[in-house]
């Protein structure tokens, strides 16, 4: 037996199942939804057909919904599970110096960032961290006016002298960066991500999140701030 005629004795046996169990669309109404049944009157659409087209293309629309909803709650879990580990590689420091080396790991591991800068506007001369404190008189921060009174992050290709400013020597690789401004009665500052992805920060990116983790680094940054006092 050729394929051809295998295909022909399947069809019939479909067509005897049916004509033998004629409610059977009754209880897998489901199916109709798939299937493309042609009218008897040619190239007229009934109402019945046309109102079943309308109700797959409804159903197809909802499936759609339901399906970027689900993305989108995952896309957040996968978000709150990095902000946990973030507040976690936070709270385990114990020094500043331990607070730095537990931000690049974490953000370097679960946010899959290249570059890492935190920029505290303080006069400090004896700290043992090169770059982290800064003067607040030094001229370099009227590069990051705009994020400073602007109090949100900024996300982008950052310009030249500010990527120069935060990441120094690797300036020239970071294609993209998210700058959080730290704004608080105890702490003044910058938190700095870059990437080597021109893509990775774009500036349609939302807020809330960036927001998050300036306030979780800024506010386990004044505690360890205060224990050098």
């Amino acid at each position: 037996m050729n394929e051809q005629q295998q295909e022909q004795l399947a069809e019939q046996q479909i067509v005897d199942y049916l004509q033998q169990h004629p409610g059977f669309f009754k209880n897998h109404l489901g199916l109709l939804e798939q299937m493309l049944i042609p009218h008897p009157s040619g190239n007229a659409i009934s109402l019945i057909a046309k109102q079943l087209d309308l109700f797959r293309a409804k159903h197809q629309e909802q499936e759609n919904q339901l399906t970027a909803l689900i993305d989108i709650a995952r896309e957040n879990d996968a978000a709150f599970k990095r902000m946990h580990e973030l507040t976690l590689a936070m709270l385990e420091a114990a020094s500043l110096q331990e607070a730095i080396a537990n931000l690049n790991e974490v953000l370097a591991e679960s946010f899959l960032t290249d570059f890492v800068a935190v920029k505290i506007i303080k006069l400090k001369s004896d700290s043992p961290l090169n770059n982290l404190f800064v003067n607040p008189d030094d001229k370099s921060l009227g590069h990051f006016s705009s994020e400073l009174s602007g109090h949100q992050p900024r996300c982008g290709r950052p310009t030249l002298a500010q990527a120069q400013f935060l990441f120094g020597e690797a300036a020239a690789e970071v294609r993209s960066c998210a700058i959080i401004p730290m704004l608080y009665t105890q702490l003044d500052g910058l938190l700095a991500i870059g990437s080597r992805d021109e893509g990775r920060f774009h500036y349609s990116m939302g807020s809330v999140f960036l927001t998050q983790m300036g306030e979780i680094v800024g506010t386990r940054l004044i505690s360890l701030l205060q224990n050098l006092e």
